[in-house]
This record gives C-alpha cells, sequence and structure tokens, in this order.
C-alpha cells in the first residue's frame, strides 16, 4: 500500500475540504465518498447531485477525486447554455 507523506496531507485534507465547500455553496449535495481497495488498488468514489444531475466519480486519490467532481461541476452550466 503506498503511504502519503504526513507534510502533504494536511494541505491535502484542507483543499478537498475546500472543494466541498464550494460544491454545498454551489447548490450541490455531497451523497458521501466511499474508498475501495480491490486487489490492492485503492479508488476512491465521490457522489453529488443537485439540480437533477448526479455526478459519481472515480479516482485514485481522494483529493483527484473532489477536483475531477468540481471540474465536472463547474462545466454544467456551460452545457446547459450550449
Amino acid at each position: 500500500m503506498r503511504q502519503i507523506p504526513l507534510l502533504t496531507l494536511p494541505i491535502a485534507l484542507k483543499y478537498w475540504e475546500s472543494v466541498v465547500q464550494k460544491i454545498t455553496k454551489a447548490g450541490f449535495s455531497l451523497v458521501g465518498s466511499q474508498r475501495l481497495i480491490l486487489k490492492d488498488e485503492q479508488t476512491w468514489i465521490v457522489d453529488a447531485h443537485g439540480y437533477g444531475k448526479r455526478f459519481i466519480i472515480r479516482a485514485e486519490e481522494l483529493l483527484t477525486a473532489f477536483v475531477e467532481l468540481e471540474r465536472a461541476i463547474h462545466e454544467l452550466p456551460v452545457s446547459l447554455l450550449s
């Protein structure tokens, strides 16, 4: 199992918490986040919904999952205008 250096952990936690705050302020509800370990590989799943849309993101790292969720949600207004 890969270990996260302790020096980067507080920064990563602080940033993903700010992403959760941004998503919540945008009117989305965070359903949850879950860590799966299959065949020695870790996968994080983040689930959020709002405005009749649901986003389920899978990534190898928790921070990556939340950043991808943030990106997907911010692309939503653009896709509604097209």
